[in-house]
């Protein structure tokens, strides 16, 4: 089974979250063998610059080698479901290698962790909420998956 890999600044604060996410794990869980890995957010009192920089280091002392970074970005490429499925495929087919989503925490990713990505993608041009954009993620991904598999979930 493939892999895939998840590295998320934060724990989920809000119940719907929680639940949203936890769902969309389970079904996805049946397509792929998920990996997940928090960091900390960074303390409260610290500058936003200094969060970025504190988180985006925790973010890359997780990536492994063949990992490929995969950062949610407001300026990353816009992608159809079926275009993230078909790159989902090329990601977990490919030998020795794992994709691994990145989001940041409420003051996004560093500039070290942008630059180490291979791949930028977008949700929404609208900016989320980085709880909701792991809910997000996590059913579009399922989507992909229910697209690869020929399932009736995806509607055109």
């Amino acid at each position: 089974m493939s892999k895939i890999g998840f590295i998320w600044v934060g724990k989920l604060k809000e119940p719907f979250s929680r639940d949203g996410c936890a769902h969309y794990w389970k079904k996805l869980s049946r397509f792929f063998k998920l990996e997940e890995s928090v960091v900390k957010d960074a303390p409260g009192k610290l500058p936003a610059a200094d969060k970025n920089r504190k988180e985006g280091e925790g973010i890359l002392a997780r990536v492994k080698p063949g990992d490929v970074l995969i950062i949610l970005d407001e300026y990353g490429t816009r992608l159809t479901s079926r275009e993230l499925a078909k790159y989902v495929q090329k990601w977990t087919d490919a030998p020795n290698q794992r994709p691994v989503f990145v989001i940041g925490g409420p003051f996004g990713l560093s500039d070290e962790v942008k630059a180490a990505a291979r791949v930028k993608i977008r949700l929404s041009d609208m900016t989320l909420p980085h709880e909701l954009a792991r809910l997000l993620l996590l059913e579009q991904l399922y989507r992909a998956g229910t697209i690869l598999k020929n399932m009736p979930y995806h509607h055109d």
